[in-house]
């Protein structure tokens, strides 16, 4: 199983922003290359993209313990998102059934102020942007272009 967050607006490679993290179900590790549309009304209905892909390792020994301490360091290894980073989990939210976290990346090498998802807004995997994505899979073109730039 691949555990699993949403970051609402992308990860920041710049240490003093604070990034929301939804904790959301875990997904299977089949999903991990899923690019297309999920039809509305279903969970995680809409255009997915993969937006970077690689590897993650875990800078503490054991993940389980520091993700119920709610510090879980971790080190990336994207085509997008390297160096080490931090999820920091915050009070639970009035009715969430996961908790929220923050992403935050920590001063590494790869800390940077310049704003990734602007910079790199392309799949990794299809080099589209979302609205070329939703485009071939017959989903919403006009709100998947949404998230992409201007």
């Amino acid at each position: 199983m691949l555990l699993s967050w949403a970051v609402p607006k992308g990860p920041s490679l710049d240490p003093d922003v604070k990034r929301l993290a939804m904790q959301v179900e875990d997904h299977p590790v089949e999903y991990g290359g899923f690019e297309g549309v999920i039809p509305e009304g279903q969970y995680g209905g809409g255009t997915v993209m993969v937006w970077d892909h690689g590897t993650w390792e875990s800078e503490i020994g054991d993940v389980d313990e520091a993700l119920r301490k709610g510090e879980l360091k971790f080190t990336l290894h994207g085509k997008k998102l390297k160096g080490s980073w931090v999820l920091v989990r915050t009070k639970p939210r009035s009715g969430a059934t996961k908790p929220s976290w923050l992403l935050i990346k920590h001063r590494d090498k790869y800390a940077d102020d310049a704003d990734i998802v602007v910079t790199k807004p392309r799949s990794v995997v299809s080099r589209r942007f979302m609205a070329g994505i939703a485009s071939a899979a017959g989903g919403n073109i006009e709100k998947a272009a949404e998230a992409d730039p201007a």
